[in-house]
């Protein structure tokens, strides 16, 4: 899980991405795990990966998001994320989080919303 502010965001073809800076204090949400989660198209257990959230191990400050190809950001309805929003994001980074501070994104939470990325809306 990462919760924090867009630095610079990429609305382009394959993919949407963004880096995300972290506040200094890391905390999960207190009702992350009760989240309603909207349906997809794939298989998603979405309301057990809300119980395994975890915050990053690593102590990077900036991440980059992979969120998903434009045509699904699109089914999603997703309004494009500009500097300085404040959205959270939960996915999966390398294994181990070897490597670049990378994050692919399963589900995106901007505002009120919840956005699903694996695939298309069900």
């Amino acid at each position: 899980w990462l919760e924090g502010r867009a630095t610079q965001v990429w609305w382009r073809n394959p993919h949407a991405e963004l880096d995300l800076q972290l506040p200094d204090k890391l905390a999960l949400p207190a009702d992350l795990k009760q989240r309603k989660l909207p349906a997809q198209s794939a298989g998603v257990d979405g309301p057990a990966l809300l119980a395994r959230a975890e915050l990053p191990r690593r102590a990077d400050k900036r991440w980059r998001v992979e969120l998903a190809p434009l045509t699904r950001m699109q089914a999603w309805q997703v309004a494009e994320i500009k500097p300085g929003d404040s959205l959270g994001v939960l996915g999966f980074s390398f294994e181990a989080e070897k490597g670049e501070a990378l994050l692919r994104a399963e589900y995106l939470f901007v505002g009120d919303k919840v956005y699903g990325l694996r695939s298309s809306p069900a």
